[in-house]
């Protein structure tokens, strides 16, 4: 699944617009690396997303096209908030 559309189901972002601008202003970060919107996710990957002086982390665990509000909630692992 492309990063901009599992940002969008998983609810981390609300839209996928502004999951596409946040990817294309180098704020996402997969495993380390600066990540396109295009981007490929899997399960395990490791992704940062920089909100001003925020910053926060998950792990993907799930990766699924549909589903619904409390599904979203599993989606991702938390690991940090800064």
């Amino acid at each position: 699944m492309r990063l901009d559309k599992f940002l969008k189901v998983s609810r981390v972002i609300k839209r996928r617009t502004v999951a596409n601008e946040a990817c294309d202003a180098g704020r996402v970060m997969i495993n380390g690396k600066i990540a396109k919107a295009s981007t490929e996710v899997k399960v395990d990957d490791i992704v940062e997303i920089k909100y001003g002086e925020k910053m926060i982390k998950f792990r993907i665990k799930n990766v699924t096209n549909v589903v619904t509000k409390e599904g979203a909630l599993e989606m991702v692992e938390m690991l940090e908030n800064e």
